[in-house]
Parts: structure tokens; C-alpha cells; sequence
């Protein structure tokens, strides 16, 4: 894999730095005001130095904030990449699902999200990232069953799509909010899709999700492969 480091900001947002990029993905938290990216808060003076493009997967309060074009003032040249459920007059490529777009730099794919907005897949600087959004398996146990069966059914559509590319790190909602049926999603993509690294997300705070995801029987094929964090603004790799 190309050099890259990531950092967790809170729930679904993450700053993956590549070789000449600096990637936000849903970013919404951005208290407290200081401490920079090892605090979980984007400094918009910490990505001066990378071509930096900010992704927005859909416009829930828990993936998106507007101060992130505040950013702006500080890196001219930032680019913003948003789900098109987001209304905005601010410049910015706007897009829905099931399309492509070259930037050049980096080519981005979207796929639909089972919730709303989009699923983002970015190739850039030798690296394929997938970052889910709220693209998951949602199966609530107070929900209608046919409403879960269809569900599941436009879940494995979309992660369907992705058979055959090779991932090299990808982002995957587990949300503890769903109890017994929270890694439903993790387990199918692993089943279904090829990604070298695996970041779980979607959990807020509770990182009590990874003794949940370490101990699980089904994940042992695949379980040298996930990431696991410990705090907001952690780093990986890790560095002493």
C-alpha cells in the first residue's frame, strides 16, 4: 500500500493524508475549536501543504457540518465533493448516485446509500479508498420484516457493485445502535468485496463496538485487517 495516514474525527468523519492529498470525509464535529487533527478537529493550516478535498456523503448532522467551507479562507484551492441532497450555494461538485467523475488528480464513483446520500469510491495516488457513508445493511429488530428484507436487499445490491476491485482501505458503518445485527454489513462486504484495510465507523464514542467486532467468531477470516481505535483523533499506523 502507498504511504497514508488516517486519523478518526467522530462517528463517520476520518483525514486520510496520501502521498500528495489530504482527504476529509464527513467531518461534523469541530469542537473544540483547538488541537488540530490529533483532537479530531480539522486546522484548515494542518492541509495547506496537500491538494485537499473534503467529501460529504449526505447532509444527516452527524456527517455534516458547514463550517467546513470556512476552510476555504485559509486553502484556496480546496475542493469540496458533496451528495446532492446537500443544498448549498457554495462552489462545489455536486453528485448523486451511480456516477462517475475524473478530476484529474482523482477519479471518484458513487454509490447509492440505503439511508441517504451517496457511498463514495476515490482512486488517488495509487490507492482505491471506500468510504460507506450510511450505505449499510440497517436491519432494526422493531422494524416491519419485509422492510428489513428490503433492506437487505438494496444493501447487497450496491456492495454487489464492488466485486472484483481491489480496495485498499475501506470505511464500514457498525453501529451499536443495531445490537445483535450491527456487523450484518461488515460481514456481507467481506463476503462480497476485497479491501486490504478495514475501518469500522459510525460508533461515536462506543468504542466498546471493537470487543464486539474482536471477539465475533465470524470476523476471525478477516479480522487481521481491521483497524481498531481507541480515541478521537487517534492516528494509523500508529506512532510512538
Amino acid at each position: 500500500m502507498e504511504p497514508v495516514s488516517i486519523w478518526y474525527l467522530y462517528n463517520s468523519g476520518f483525514a486520510v493524508k496520501t502521498e500528495r492529498h489530504f482527504l476529509i470525509f464527513d467531518y461534523f464535529l469541530d469542537s473544540p475549536r483547538s488541537g488540530g487533527l490529533k483532537s479530531g478537529v480539522v486546522d484548515s493550516t494542518e492541509l495547506q501543504d496537500y491538494d485537499t478535498v473534503v467529501f460529504v456523503s449526505h447532509s444527516h448532522a452527524d456527517h455534516f457540518n458547514r463550517n467546513i467551507f470556512q476552510w476555504r479562507k485559509q486553502i484556496p484551492s480546496i475542493r469540496y465533493v458533496l451528495s446532492d441532497d446537500i443544498t448549498t450555494s457554495e462552489e462545489c461538485l455536486r453528485v448523486g448516485a451511480g456516477q462517475s467523475c475524473d478530476l484529474g488528480d482523482l477519479q471518484i464513483q458513487t454509490l447509492a446509500s440505503t439511508d441517504l446520500g451517496v457511498a463514495f469510491l476515490v482512486q488517488v495516488d495509487g490507492l482505491c479508498i471506500y468510504h460507506a457513508g450510511d450505505l449499510n445493511w440497517w436491519h432494526w429488530n422493531d422494524e416491519p420484516e419485509e422492510a428489513n428484507r428490503l433492506m437487505a436487499q438494496s444493501f447487497q445490491k450496491q456492495i454487489d457493485t464492488l466485486e472484483g476491485i481491489p480496495i485498499d482501505i475501506a470505511f464500514l458503518p457498525v453501529d451499536p445502535r443495531q445490537e445483535e445485527n450491527a456487523l450484518l454489513g461488515l460481514q456481507y462486504f467481506t463476503q462480497h468485496a476485497d479491501a486490504k484495510t478495514i475501518i469500522p465507523m459510525h460508533f461515536g464514542s462506543q468504542f466498546s463496538i471493537f470487543d464486539r467486532i474482536f471477539s465475533d467468531p465470524q470476523t476471525l477470516p478477516y479480522r487481521d485487517r481491521i483497524i481498531r481505535f481507541s480515541q478521537r483523533g487517534e492516528i494509523w499506523p500508529h506512532h510512538p
